[in-house]
């Protein structure tokens, strides 16, 4: 079901809140990876403002949905979104990336209410969900299992053996997020490994494939839904995003993966979010 105009506000002001909280942040520490936070916003507060079941009072309640962030390094936006939807206090965030921590630079299962899968070596994300995905079946729970990957992380073979077998086990309670923002650590992608035509690969390892545009929480709410209906093959969206998305200077630039903001660049980003500083 569509999105109301009502909810579709709610998510856009809730974002562009969550945008200027990550760069007050990360600007604050002088560590973090605003690129990949930002670029995979509106789909991970779709995710868990909107479709996700879960529970901040009952984390560990066998019937939840699993979120896994494959790409680790967005775990600044994960923190933020946890944060809000109250699995831990907001007082905590200030503490990221500090020694004694509960929040590192990548997602700790074992420390971090909320987490379900420590990530941070890319490829691992999907297979774990897989496992997941067919926990669930052999169990009789019907919860689903949610994955996103950035598009630099495809390029790690483990990711194609676990589509394989997601495919020839009919994991349709499988979902995979792709944050297809072209960009990756060192360069884009397209000069590091291109990755061709990803829907066309995804389709060809015998996925139902849904193409978006991943900065519009009703297109991925919408694409979600639609991938709840699919029987007996996984889907996966392809999202089209823009690393860094939001703050110009970031946009686009591999330099912004992760790096400090210095006060001018603060200063400006936060005018571009919004909010005079």
């Amino acid at each position: 079901m569509s999105l109301s105009k009502a909810r579709k506000d709610y998510l856009e002001g809730l974002c562009q809140r969550l945008r200027q909280d990550l760069i007050k942040l990360l600007y604050s520490i002088q560590t973090g990876h605003p690129g990949g936070s930002l670029s995979s916003t509106e789909i991970m507060t779709t995710l868990y403002f909107e479709k996700l079941r879960v529970d901040p009072k009952n984390p560990k309640d066998p019937n939840r949905d699993r979120f896994i962030l494959g790409k680790g390094h967005a775990a600044p936006m994960l923190y933020q979104i946890l944060s809000e939807r109250g699995f831990f206090p907001q007082d905590d965030l200030a503490t990221l990336r500090q020694l004694d921590s509960h929040l590192q630079g990548h997602p700790c299962a074992k420390k971090t209410c909320g987490v379900e899968l420590s990530t941070g070596p890319l490829g691992l994300g999907l297979p774990a969900g897989l496992g997941m995905a067919m926990a669930a079946r052999l169990d009789n729970k019907d919860f689903r299992t949610y994955v996103l990957m950035g598009d630099g992380e495809l390029q790690e073979g483990i990711v194609w053996e676990a589509a394989m077998s997601a495919a020839k086990f009919g994991a349709d309670n499988l979902l995979v997020i792709v944050d297809n923002n072209g960009v990756q650590l060192d360069g884009t992608v397209a000069e590091i490994m291109p990755m061709g035509d990803i829907a066309a690969k995804w389709q060809a390892f015998g996925w139902n494939v849904i193409s978006i545009d991943g900065h519009c929480v009703e297109a991925v709410s919408d694409a979600i839904d639609l991938a709840a209906t699919v029987k007996g093959k996984p889907t996966v969206i392809v999202a089209k995003t823009v690393k860094g998305k939001g703050v110009s200077f970031m946009e686009g630039n591999s330099a912004w993966h992760g790096k400090p903001i210095s006060k001018d660049e603060y200063v400006n980003a936060m005018k571009e979010l919004g909010v005079n500083v």
